[in-house]
């Protein structure tokens, strides 16, 4: 995600730094360089000897002879992004007035004038935060092209966002953004179709492959909105993490809630990209639990509408982006079967797997069009990252 991103990274006298040497941490681990620039506050809350190890790199406390903030976020320096997390009121405001007594705020200014992208991530109680200067020097740092990664109120208190929240952040920030201004709509997950007041027809989808599209193509620029089913039946560890940062998500349980809301989303959308194990079968309900214990019981499927059907005769010239799962199968079976499906739907391509991946952290797929198939492997985010790549190239 921030393979080869040099990250300049403010840390001010909020008590949230104790976090950030768990942060720098994950930026590395994400493939970033890290070098950490303290406020006089944050070194009063954490030693800079525990960021210096958490960055491997110097940390710097003070601007001396050699113009430091120059070095790291003047024209042509060091970073390619500055991250000011935790970042207090007192920093916000100083940042939007061009104050810059602190090694922070002086590095803010320089990265300001000089073209470099900034994300802030504020973290402060919760009646400062919404004090009316806060929240005109938010607006007013915004207005000059700055991010915020909004805090988390929770117990009176606006806390510094996720590390994955702020990761994307970055990694948006530094990114050719070849999605810029488009809308983009994805499905993902599984939908569930009730039995009987207890029971309920379901997949294995664990939406991991669609929530790394939406992920993917937040990181490239997109507005997202993420039309989300239920997790499958998956441990406890796949539970669905939070994607309101990234998406404006829609909840929805059914294949009938899945294709409303779609076609609701996709109005004004650059493109549909539907990722979503979409129940192909659906039961007509008992009022009442089915009794335990019958002989020869069974259930009359009736197959439920394609949802990309129901899209591409409501948007005849929306780009869409078909997931094609299947089993057992080999590479030319797969791609026929995708080749099938782009023809029938009139599809961008599509991306076909075989269903043995549902639920797992990586997979393979093949990105298939009339004239290609390409292999990815890897992560579900590398995969979401192919994709995006791919839809930016087909919407030129």
């Amino acid at each position: 995600m921030l393979s080869g991103a040099n990250v300049a990274l403010g840390v001010t006298g909020s008590i949230a730094a104790v976090k950030v040497v768990e942060l720098a941490h994950e930026l590395r681990r994400r493939g970033a360089s890290v070098r950490a620039v303290m406020s006089p506050g944050a070194r009063g809350i954490v030693h800079p000897w525990a960021v210096e190890f958490a960055t491997d790199n110097p940390v710097t406390t003070e601007i001396t002879g050699s113009v430091e903030h120059v070095e790291l976020c003047g024209y042509d320096g060091w970073a390619d992004v500055l991250l000011i997390a935790p970042a207090t009121a007192n920093t916000v405001g100083k940042v939007a007035s061009a104050v810059d007594d602190t090694p922070v705020t002086t590095c803010a200014t320089t990265a300001l004038g000089s073209g470099i992208p900034v994300v802030v991530a504020p973290a402060m109680h919760e009646p400062m935060y919404d004090h009316p200067g806060v929240l005109e020097a938010i607006d007013r740092v915004e207005s000059w092209g700055v991010s915020f990664v909004d805090p988390r109120v929770e117990e009176g208190k606006a806390k510094v966002a996720s590390q994955d929240a702020i990761c994307l952040d970055v990694a948006r920030a530094v990114d050719d953004r070849p999605l810029e201004g488009r809308e983009l709509v994805v499905t993902s997950g599984a939908t569930v179709e009730e039995i009987d007041p207890v029971r309920v027809l379901t997949n294995r989808s664990s939406g991991r492959t669609g929530r790394e599209v939406a992920r993917a193509c937040y990181v490239a620029g997109a507005e997202v909105t993420l039309v989300h089913g239920p997790v499958g039946p998956h441990p406890i560890a796949a539970a669905v993490p939070p994607a309101d940062h990234y998406a404006t998500v829609r909840e929805v349980e059914t294949e009938a809630e899945m294709r409303e809301e779609t076609l609701s989303a996709v109005e004004g959308a650059d493109a549909l990209l539907s990722a979503a194990a979409v129940g192909d079968y659906a039961v007509e309900p008992e009022a009442e639990k089915i009794r335990s214990g019958q002989r020869d019981l069974s259930l009359s499927l009736s197959p439920t509408p394609k949802l990309i059907d129901a899209v591409r005769e409501a948007h005849p010239a929306l780009p869409i982006v078909g997931f094609k799962a299947e089993t057992g199968g080999h590479d030319d079976e797969l791609i026929a079967a995708a080749r099938e499906t782009l023809a029938r739907v009139d599809l961008a391509f599509v991306v076909a797997n075989d269903a043995d991946v549902m639920g797992r952290e990586d997979s393979r797929v093949l990105l298939v069009t009339e004239t290609d198939a390409t292999e990815c492997e890897g992560t579900k985010w590398a995969v979401g990252e192919r994709v995006a790549a791919k839809l930016a190239a087909e919407l030129g």
